[in-house]
């Protein structure tokens, strides 16, 4: 049996960089993946998505080009037949490139599932039983399914189906209008698909501040999708072709969506309960997610778990920080996932992005705090992209003015946030930021703007 000081179980954005960490810091390491290294992130769902998102956004705004009487755009779709090998491409150099990260570091790696057999022994399929002093649990979720919507992977697709699909739907029905739900079916939208979208809550994205859902919504409209929240569907009919769904309304109606193509997209559950969870003694949540500390600790004492097996927010950038975290605490460096803020990124149209508090969530921790805002529209830079729907909006605490969160909703705004994490996790102040030049004419100005507002000293708004 072959002994590794580490066997890290899969090989995605917490899996990879916690190995190539360990073996950086000496260790010894195996890692286990069953699919392609990069896990879902990379092969199936941030890097894929992204960039079906980006052919579409780029269609988009050619389109208005045309409609502002700037380029002839009479004729212009999608050839998705190029877009998928295109995005293949970019798929198959990144993921070459991790498996070419993990062997010059010395991580040796073996395909297949991995099951937990008793302490210091782990089974992997195809290759026998290895032994570790330490593991480590990276396997990431699986897209939940809805018993009366169960995937075919055809007519009923998740959104790994989506981003493989080779022709776009003219009619799309989105089940669950959560932001992965929101965002490929904004991309199909501006492909040219008829897209619906039903919702069990209230609103889609539920939890999003309601003036940047309003910017959204207008969006949507002009899309031409169509939206009913605190919706259900009922019944599905197959026909030839499509289905016919039946959907209860809020009040009570039904009404019928006729769609070529039913993306259903209603969350994600946990895949630990397949691990062998029980042969270790590691303990789980009530959903099946693995509990860890701020150390990615389990309560088994020789098992470590890192990214979305330990439950939400899903997030590749939360799963990479818990990786290096475990390594780094495995090999006995004082790490924790101790960060003031995780900044999240929802690449609609127009984009949302956030970072630390609202100024709601400021005011049930006991903090005071105000808001200062900047619009889109008072942007150089936002007017030259024909790009004016959307705000900054900084959250400031009034007891000594440091920046405790940000909300932005806007062209772009997943590359503005990260200036707003690290002002928040190095304590910045308003004046800090409003001190701070910033290049013009660009975007990040708006920041700047926003800190100045708080200053009361704004040159490009007037504010009483």
């Amino acid at each position: 049996m072959d002994r590794y000081d580490v066997v890290v179980i899969g090989g995605g954005p917490a899996g990879y960089p916690c190995a190539i960490r360990l073996a950086q810091l000496g260790r010894k390491v195996l890692l286990v993946e069953k699919e392609n290294v990069g896990g879902e992130c990379l092969n199936f769902g941030c890097i894929p998505s992204k960039t079906i998102i980006q052919a579409a956004d780029t269609i988009g705004r050619f389109r208005a080009l045309g409609a502002n009487g700037i380029v002839k755009a009479e004729k212009t779709e999608i050839n998705m037949p190029g877009l998928q090998q295109y995005k293949e491409g970019i798929v198959s150099k990144l993921t070459k490139g991790v498996s070419a990260l993990l062997r010059s570091n010395g991580v040796q790696t073996m395909h297949g599932s991995a099951r937990l057999l008793r302490k210091g022994e782990i089974e992997v399929e195809g290759h026998g039983t290895v032994g570790c002093g330490i593991a480590v649990i990276a396997t990431g979720t699986v897209f939940s399914e809805l018993p009366s919507l169960p995937f075919d992977h055809s007519l009923v697709i998740d959104a790994r189906d989506f981003l493989s699909l080779d022709r776009i739907p003219g009619r799309l029905l989105v089940v669950g209008g959560g932001y992965i739900g929101m965002e490929l079916g904004v991309a199909a939208a501006k492909m040219g698909s008829k897209v619906s979208i039903v919702e069990l809550m209230q609103q889609i994205m539920p939890g999003t501040d309601q003036e940047m859902l309003r910017v959204i919504m207008k969006s949507l409209e002009r899309l031409g999708i169509s939206v009913f929240t605190g919706s259900t569907v009922q019944t599905l009919e197959r026909r030839k072709g499509g289905a016919k769904a039946s959907v209860k309304m809020q009040d009570g109606s039904l009404i019928d969506i006729e769609a070529d193509t039913i993306l259903v997209s209603v969350g994600k559950r946990s895949v630990a309960g397949t691990l062998g969870l029980e042969n270790a003694n590691v303990a789980t949540d009530a959903k099946g997610f693995i509990t860890v500390d701020e150390q990615c600790r389990t309560s088994s004492d020789w098992i470590y778990a890192a990214g979305d097996v330990t439950g939400p927010p899903f997030l590749a950038h939360r799963a990479t920080a818990m990786g290096r975290v475990a390594a780094e605490v495995i090999c006995g460096i004082p790490s924790a996932m101790d960060q003031k803020v995780m900044p999240v990124a929802v690449f609609t149209d127009p984009e949302i992005s956030a970072a630390g508090m609202s100024q709601e969530q400021a005011a049930a921790a006991g903090i005071r705090a105000k808001t200062a805002k900047f619009p889109y529209a008072a942007s150089g830079r936002a007017l030259s992209l024909g790009e004016t729907e959307g705000f900054v909006r900084l959250v400031i605490s009034e007891t000594d003015d440091t920046v405790i969160g940000a909300q932005i909703v806007g062209r772009e705004s997943s590359e503005l946030i990260s200036e707003i994490a690290l002002a928040i996790e190095m304590g910045a102040t308003s004046e800090d930021i409003a001190l701070t030049v910033h290049p013009h004419p660009t975007l990040p100005e708006m920041l700047m703007e926003a800190a100045e507002v708080a200053e009361k000293k704004p040159t490009h708004i007037f504010v009483k």
